[in-house]
């Protein structure tokens, strides 16, 4: 079931509820984002704007648990990366660490939870997220970090592909261990109701914007 399907099918089947208690307004916090050439959330490939997140469950190899990013109790930011990228993936995982630090900064660091989704499994194993991480200066002991890691690259293209939208493409260089991909930059910010509020492409999002939705998403969100 692609991601347009799946749309589709939860909408059916919660169209009654929206309807009846919402109007038909979307169950989000900040209000519908502008964007050129009057785009809708349902004309983009991957979730955005009051849409329902995914309902996808990934392991986290360092803890061994399995998250259910279609359940999430918090608001969270929800990223695709792998660790041995040299252009986008560490300045967003870079904001949002910055998101983190300020989060266990000003005493809200269990109303927010970060998932980075990595989609090079074969490379990405637990020993080697925990060193990015490391790395990169997450705050593991805070318990709001969790990376998370489909458990083959078929997995991953259809997780990632299938039911975010998201598509990256493999490169064929001549030392094949020093493949890459070529993707797009990609953040998700959730509510804790399971709906998209933001999807920031490339260079929409800084940490200081994360951090602003963020708060608006913290205390005004909620509405199931």
């Amino acid at each position: 079931m692609d991601r347009r399907t799946y749309l589709g099918t939860f909408g059916a089947a919660v169209v009654g509820v929206t309807a009846g208690c919402l109007g038909g307004d979307p169950n989000t916090a900040l209000g519908e984002p502008d964007r050129r050439g009057g785009v809708e959330s349902a004309d983009l490939a991957y979730p955005a704007w009051g849409e329902p997140m995914p309902d996808v469950a990934l392991p986290d190899p360092l803890t061994g648990e399995r998250i259910d990013l279609g359940s999430l109790d918090r608001a969270a930011f929800v990223t695709f990366f792998y660790s041995n990228c040299m252009s986008v993936c560490p300045r967003l995982v870079s904001s949002l660490r910055e998101v983190q630090i300020h989060s266990l900064d000003n005493d809200y660091a269990d109303e927010v939870g970060f998932y980075p989704i990595t989609f090079d499994p074969e490379r990405d194993t637990a020993e080697r997220l925990r060193a990015y991480g490391e790395q990169m200066n997450v705050d593991y002991s805070a318990g709001n970090w969790r990376f998370l890691r489909p458990e083959s690259p078929e997995r991953a293209e259809t997780v990632l592909g299938e039911a975010f939208g998201f598509r990256f493409q493999r490169t064929h260089p001549e030392d094949m261990e020093k493949y890459m991909f070529n993707h797009i930059g990609l953040v998700l910010l959730v509510n804790a109701d399971g709906y998209v509020e933001r999807a920031y492409r490339g260079q929409e999002g800084r940490e200081q914007r994360y951090i602003e939705d963020l708060e608006t998403v913290r205390t005004g969100g909620g509405f199931l």
